[in-house]
């Protein structure tokens, strides 16, 4: 059966990096060349509203998770070089040209490693940070993935400018769960926001094109300079990294995505480690179908291709577990190594078939 495509199209998705007379990058609906949706679907948010209090049982207050947080969370301001400005007689030699961004990022550890978004700290040629009590200190980028938007920097500021913040288990996160984040919105630094966890499960782009898995949906309001910032569960514990916005204003409209801490976690040890981030990697563009996740595109060059998957293909189950979306096949893939074998049922003219696959690594 032919793939349908999804009923609803993310307008826009704005990377939630702020920058100092540089454009916000805008990410479509289309465009991604493997593991992907060819539309992301967003339903609308019927959660409270974004000024709602954290009232979980139990759950300590905002002004005692900001004050328990608030020093471990920290702006972050990258100069980067983009290209050459010509002189005044129009050669392009008159110099490289820089720009300047801001985003915010939280202390991971006591030895100075700092986790942020991959595209705030992009291309970054200087990194300045600045802590909760004014103070600065230069960093230095140790390692960016940008299928899932995750980085970490290391400072070399004293350990007492150092307070680690605490990841949560974001597999425990629930929808209505209270949630507070910290940043530097339009580069405000230090401002607190509330709201709940409007949705869980999301598919957001990532900034090479690629998806990410189990996004962390939010109505607390998340604007450009947020990106990097911690997403605070109501016991002041960070289950998500801020890093888009859907909005067709460019401003916040209620509807946040931050990367899952689970994620962040298992990005972050590797990064420190000094290890690369490998991906697993099917080779389709994927669409919603009727009882599985349809093949849009095969990569010729792709491990589907290898096996044998076709465009029209509906992709039902991966090693004996029924996938209902594309977004269930992605996250059943991200959930492999590279090199790990998988069998897909798939329906092929109207019949059931085993496709074997021997997954292969994410291209950067």
């Amino acid at each position: 059966m032919t793939p349908r495509r999804t009923s609803a199209v993310l307008v826009a998705v704005a990377l939630a990096s702020g920058a100092g007379g540089a454009g916000v990058a805008v990410l479509a609906g289309d465009a991604s060349p493997t593991e992907t949706r060819i539309v992301t679907t967003t339903t609308a948010d019927t959660a409270r509203p974004a000024s709602a209090a954290v009232t979980s049982e139990g759950a300590l207050s905002v002004n005692e998770i900001v004050g328990r947080t608030k020093s471990g969370v920290v702006d972050i301001k990258v100069r980067s070089s983009g290209g050459t400005t010509p002189d005044r007689f129009g050669n392009p030699d008159g110099g490289e040209q820089q720009s300047q961004a801001e985003g915010s990022g939280f202390v991971l550890d006591d030895d100075g490693h700092i986790a942020t978004n991959q595209h705030v700290v992009d291309g970054a040629t200087s990194i300045t940070v600045t802590f909760a009590n004014g103070h600065t200190a230069s960093a230095k980028v140790v390692g960016s993935d940008a299928s899932t938007d995750v980085a970490v920097i290391k400072t070399d500021a004293a350990k007492s400018e150092l307070h680690p913040l605490t990841l949560a288990d974001s597999a425990q996160v629930q929808v209505g769960d209270g949630v507070v984040a910290i940043g530097s919105p339009f580069g405000l630094t230090g401002t607190v926001t509330t709201g709940i966890v409007s949705a869980l499960g999301r598919t957001i782009k990532a900034p090479n094109n690629f998806t990410i898995a189990g996004a962390i949906q939010t109505d607390a309001a998340i604007n450009h300079g947020n990106s990097g910032g911690p997403l605070l569960d109501s016991a002041g514990r960070v289950i998500g990294i801020n890093a888009q916005i859907e909005s067709e204003s460019g401003g916040n409209d209620g509807v946040g995505f931050a990367i899952p801490s689970s994620t962040v976690r298992r990005v972050a040890t590797q990064l420190v480690s000094g290890g690369q981030v490998a991906h697993a990697y099917l080779g389709v563009q994927l669409a919603d179908a009727t009882g599985g996740a349809g093949v849009a595109q095969v990569r010729g060059d792709g491990p589907a291709g290898d096996a044998g998957l076709e465009v029209g293909d509906v992709v039902t189950a991966i090693d004996g577990k029924p996938v209902g979306t594309a977004d269930a096949l992605v996250g059943a893939v991200d959930a492999h190594k590279p090199g790990d074998e998988v069998t897909l049922k798939v329906r092929r003219d109207g019949r059931l078939r085993d496709v074997n696959v021997k997954l292969g690594t994410r291209p950067s």
